[in-house]
């Protein structure tokens, strides 16, 4: 599918990736390459994280007439009262347990509180709710049950923010191993992710891709005009008068002219010359609306792409293969928009209009992985591999769907056997870096580090400028040696490949949240979030930003952090 990532796997773990960025110990995914960070003893207990009873609180039986003991008579009475769903009532004994409790008491006010929270929150009053539970932690900051009180009713005022510190707090003193707070705080982060992705995406400043990045997103496709180096009557004029051709194209074409910039990488201009084209309704019309669709989707301008892939679509005169090749990016464009109906939609249609097309079952395959739905995928690949026998990339991809099926399966027999499918595409693909990057990231999973790097220098090798390579190899350096400063190192030299890899800024990003280096990491995130391909993608930077600065808040008001590195 032309998306803007490979197909990725999806993490072992189950968890959110934020919270990958967090937590020291676990398996974590980062992009296409997963690192297994080494396991850290937790020896520290948990301290403070709940209601503790007074040393001068009566036991069950006994009786006393301090102002202590008359608060905790008043909150037992009110206890009684919650459990009967007396509300009101519960709340008029908890006020008298604070207005009786010894300030000096600060544990046991603490629960008071907490308590009176707790009937506030049946009632739906989240302002007395934030109000009683700050009380609470003030008195108790460990206070689990306050804290994530508090985070429930901060969401309910709409106060992310805050919402967000609060859960992270509890996520951070439970050791992330209570379901319920890690799913508001996942809730929480998308929701935050949305909001300031839709305002950033909408007002961003359109960047080009590196030639990198352009080249390999080209070469996905086998079946595609625009993407065809110029043919002999296709040539400028100037260029064919000195090669001695009659000039059979008189016209100046600013499609013709955004082919050549495109040869020479110099892809700024490909835009304003399609442009041209299309606004004096030239012959190569259809090619630049296409073309210029391409590049908006590339620049990350959607809402300029669809009306152009649209006019391509719904031109019943044009080449089938224009029309199928625009389908294909309108249906990858939809996916990243998180609309799979349409995108499925979009595909179907290709391949109805132009069966015998290789792209329209490649990318459909691709999109079926990203869908589950594994069975299909693997037949559309067999049918772009019966149309063009030599798409090494489909034969690369078939094998990672198979082996994705097999391991998620947990089936050790399909795993094997997909495996060896990798190692019969390599040897007939010897040039196909992809086969030996897919390769890499199953044996990564099957803990055959050695020779997953093994895979990873052969990818280098053969694409030297491949800056996403090194982020994988430097990932798979923390997961087989530990070795940290090596794999900052080959990420470090991802970026130097490519300054506008979001991926390395991402994945730098998350490991500096492993270190402890929480500012650092905000900056890289923040790369990465000017660097988004989508919406979408941004949407979850910014998570993983608010993440690490949500940790930064928790540590700075309650010396809370996770383990590092």
């Amino acid at each position: 599918m032309a998306a803007s990532k490979p197909v990725e796997p999806q993490s072992g773990t189950g968890l959110p990736r934020w919270q990958l960025a967090l937590l020291v110990g676990t398996p974590i995914v980062l992009g296409v390459g997963a690192v297994y960070l080494w396991n850290r003893s937790r020896t520290n207990e948990r301290k403070g994280t709940g209601e503790r009873r007074s040393s001068s609180q009566p036991r069950a039986g006994e009786h006393g007439n301090s102002p202590l003991d008359r608060a905790q008579a008043a909150k037992n009475k009110g206890n009684k009262y919650f459990k009967a769903g007396k509300y009101e009532n519960a709340i008029q004994c908890y006020t008298e347990a604070i207005a009786l409790c010894p300030t000096e008491k600060k544990t046991d006010l603490s629960t008071f509180y907490q308590n009176r929270a707790a009937a506030y929150e049946q009632q739906m009053k989240w302002t007395e709710v934030v109000q009683d539970c700050s009380q609470a932690v003030g008195m108790n900051p460990r206070y689990i049950k306050a804290l994530f009180r508090r985070a429930k009713a901060l969401e309910k005022l709409d106060n992310k923010k805050e919402c967000l510190e609060d859960v992270t707090a509890v996520c951070i003193l439970e050791a992330f191993q209570n379901q319920q707070s890690m799913l508001l705080a996942d809730k929480v982060l998308k929701q935050l992710g949305k909001e300031k992705a839709k305002d950033k995406y909408k007002n961003r400043e359109p960047m080009m891709p590196s030639p990198q990045f352009i080249k390999s997103y080209f070469s996905s496709f086998t079946d595609d005009i625009i993407s065809q180096a110029l043919q002999k009557g296709e040539k400028k004029d100037e260029d064919k008068d000195k090669e001695g051709e009659a000039a059979d194209i008189t016209e100046s074409s600013g499609y013709l002219k955004a082919k050549q910039y495109m040869e020479e990488e110099n892809y700024d201009k490909i835009i304003s010359e399609c442009t041209k084209e299309i606004e004096s309704g030239g012959r190569y019309t259809a090619e630049a609306l296409l073309l210029r669709a391409t590049f908006y989707l590339l620049i990350g301008n959607a809402t300029a792409a669809q009306p152009d892939l649209d006019r391509v679509i719904n031109m019943q005169d044009a080449n089938v293969k224009l029309r199928a090749n625009a389908l294909i990016k309108r249906g990858s464009m939809y996916m990243q928009q998180q609309q799979p109906m349409l995108s499925t939609q979009d595909f179907n249609m290709a391949a109805e209009i132009d069966t015998r097309n290789p792209d329209v079952y490649h990318h459909r395959g691709q999109l079926k992985i990203l869908l589950d739905q594994v069975d299909e995928a693997v037949g559309d690949f067999d049918e772009c591999i019966l149309l063009r026998p030599d798409s090494a990339l489909a034969q690369a991809q078939k094998c990672f769907a198979l082996y994705r099926q097999a391991y998620t399966g947990n089936n050790p027999s399909q795993v094997q056997t997909a495996m060896d499918g990798f190692e019969d595409v390599i040897r007939r693909f010897p040039k196909c870096a992809e086969g030996y990057a897919l390769y890499a990231q199953a044996l990564t999973d099957q803990q055959q580090f050695g020779k997953a790097d093994e895979m990873y220098d052969k990818c280098i090798e053969l694409e030297p400028d491949n800056a996403t390579t090194y982020v994988h190899k430097g990932l798979l350096q923390l997961q087989w040696k530990q070795d940290l400063d090596l794999g900052l190192e080959l990420i470090s030299k991802a970026i130097e490949i490519d300054n506008k890899c979001d991926f390395a800024y991402e994945t730098m990003g998350t490991i500096e949240v492993q270190r402890g280096n929480l500012d650092r990491a905000i900056e890289m995130f923040n790369k990465a979030i000017n660097l988004a391909k989508s919406e979408m993608e941004m949407a979850h930077l910014y998570s993983l930003c608010d993440a690490a600065y949500a940790q930064t808040e928790v540590a700075r008001k309650y010396g809370l952090k996770p383990p590092t590195l």
